[in-house]
């Protein structure tokens, strides 16, 4: 679903962009990122790249940067607020986790021993093991609770956090809604990354030959960030 290269060639009529361009998308239904080349409409989640960042971190942006920033928008998440990210150490989570500190909140970020440093480095005010410490338990009251990770790893429900949410407060899941992306929201994260407030997280690379073995690690379900896949 998610891009980043140059453009080959423009179709009749199109004015936005020139030949040449670098930029980076998503396309969130239309697929084909594996492919060599790629149609996508003028008018999509098509915007340039960010200045100074390769490919691989460019591409490393989309798909958790707009997740994120559709879902705390929907929050409205502002200065002040006290935001706990669970499965922080993931590709919607290490942008979320990055964005709420933007956005002036105070960031509790949830992952495993292995990323607590790195969700840390990304801008986190508190870190907590998931599998030491049960932050449902504990007497800390948050303005919102966003669940960074899908419903196949069974992380806790609006049942679960109920305790744990300020008078007022929201608990959102990932997979729950119909996030709405635009070129708009690219824009932002792209001046973002430019400005240093949005650093890609790029676990692995794998050049297309090998993504049977990339798919694989990511299955495992540990990854921290972003896999890329480069298409020569």
């Amino acid at each position: 679903m998610v891009v980043s290269g140059e453009i080959e060639a423009l179709g009749p009529g199109a004015t936005t962009f020139r030949e040449g361009d670098r930029v980076f998308g998503f396309d969130r239904f239309g697929f084909g990122a594996y492919a060599e080349y790629k149609c996508m409409p003028e008018g999509g989640v098509l915007a340039p790249a960010p200045a100074g960042l390769s490919h691989e971190d460019a591409v490393a942006i989309p798909y958790g940067g707009l997740l994120a920033l559709w879902f705390l928008s929907r929050a409205n998440v502002r200065a002040g607020q006290k935001v706990l990210v669970y499965g922080a150490s993931g590709a919607v989570g290490t942008s979320a986790v990055q964005l709420a500190k933007h956005f002036g909140a105070e960031v509790t970020a949830v992952c495993g021993a292995m990323s607590l440093e790195l969700v840390r480095s990304l801008g986190a005010d508190a870190v907590i093991d998931y599998t030491r410490d049960d932050f449902t338990t504990r007497r800390e009251r948050y303005d919102l609770v966003l669940v960074a990770v899908g419903n196949r790893v069974h992380p806790p429900s609006r049942a679960d956090c109920r305790d744990v949410l300020a008078p007022g407060g929201s608990y959102i899941a990932v997979d729950q809604g119909r996030p709405k992306h635009s070129a708009r929201d690219l824009l932002k994260l792209k001046e973002l990354a430019e400005a240093g407030a949005l650093r890609p997280v790029v676990d692995r690379s794998y050049p297309l030959e090998r993504i049977v073995e990339a798919h694989r690690y990511v299955d495992g379900g540990h990854k921290k960030g972003n896999v890329v896949i480069t298409v020569a």
